[in-house]
């Protein structure tokens, strides 16, 4: 993976060592494996090291070789399609289906959206680390973003836990949530007695600050489609917060009822606003399931 940099006036004159940790804020981790790769740092085409100085206009090139580390292992590709949203040098953006967890895990060997992302691949012929920017529920659908190197998926953690990174889910309430606008500021913590279940509180350690901003799509007596951002990325965030609210996510059998009309939570990951390490933001936009659309029947497709 190669990545290149040019080098603006503001930072004229520092070492190479400095403008990795200040500009492009590596780990000392990464930035020991670029020493140890052979052509690892170039500057303007020529091999360098930490120490070299920088001068407005340089372009600085960083390569670094792909590597499965022990915590993010190769998983056997499946033949499982999904949908390719976005892709260029550095990212890949899928459409991950309902019912598919994103990792591999216990009882999930081979039917992870790591599954069938590893299967792409294959089929091109070509070695892939699963590297996800963001991570949805097994029963969520919609965008999960990947990054193709251990690099990239540095720097695009960086910007996602800098506030960089803007995910909207489309949500379906139970009830006429009122305002149709707004936000909910509230504490997260686990349950004591589960592994898995939130609850919202007041504040206080263990929990954690959450905030979610809505807005209301379209409503009727027994529900309300809303657009929802979660400001803080918590465990079940908008599952746990839509239920303080007291307008359930439908179909929710955790914090909320199981409904007969939907087989899961009615949650997709609608779209997701980033910066790829290239330049330039962009959004990528996952359509709305049928599930979904079946459980809104009655509803104008521009309120969906």
């Amino acid at each position: 993976m190669k990545m290149d940099y040019t080098v603006a006036p503001c930072y004229e004159g520092i070492t190479v060592r400095d403008y990795l940790r200040s500009k492009i804020g590596l780990s000392r981790r990464i930035l020991i494996r670029l020493k140890q790769t052979g052509g690892g740092i170039c500057v303007n085409g020529t091999q360098k090291t930490v120490r070299c100085i920088l001068r407005a206009g340089d372009v600085l090139s960083l390569a670094l070789e792909d590597c499965a580390e022990d915590e993010n292992p190769l998983a056997a590709p499946s033949g499982v399609p999904v949908d390719i949203l976005y892709e260029d040098g550095e990212l890949i953006a899928v459409d991950k289906p309902s019912g598919m967890v994103t990792h591999t895990s216990h009882g999930h060997h081979d039917d992870s959206l790591q599954n069938a992302v590893a299967g792409i691949f294959a089929k091109r012929g070509q070695p892939f680390v699963f590297r996800a920017i963001n991570r949805l529920d097994r029963d969520t659908s919609g965008v999960v973003l990947i990054a193709k190197s251990q690099l990239t998926a540095y720097k695009m953690s960086l910007e996602m836990q800098s506030g960089g990174i803007h995910k909207v889910y489309r949500a379906v309430l139970a009830g006429r949530i009122e305002p149709p606008d707004g936000k909910i500021e509230r504490y997260i913590r686990r349950r004591q007695e589960s592994i898995i279940e939130r609850i919202a509180c007041a504040e206080g350690i263990p929990s954690e600050y959450a905030l979610t901003e809505y807005k209301t799509l379209a409503s009727r007596d027994e529900m309300s489609v809303v657009d929802a951002r979660p400001i803080t990325g918590r465990t079940h965030q908008l599952r746990v917060h839509f239920a303080y609210a007291g307008h359930p996510i439908i179909g929710d059998d955790l914090y909320g009822s199981a409904d007969c009309r939907i087989k899961r939570q009615a949650l997709h990951a609608r779209s997701l606003t980033f910066t790829p390490p290239s330049g330039g933001e962009m959004t990528v936009t996952s359509p709305i399931p049928a599930d979904i659309r079946s459980l809104c029947a009655g509803f104008a497709d521009d309120e969906l």
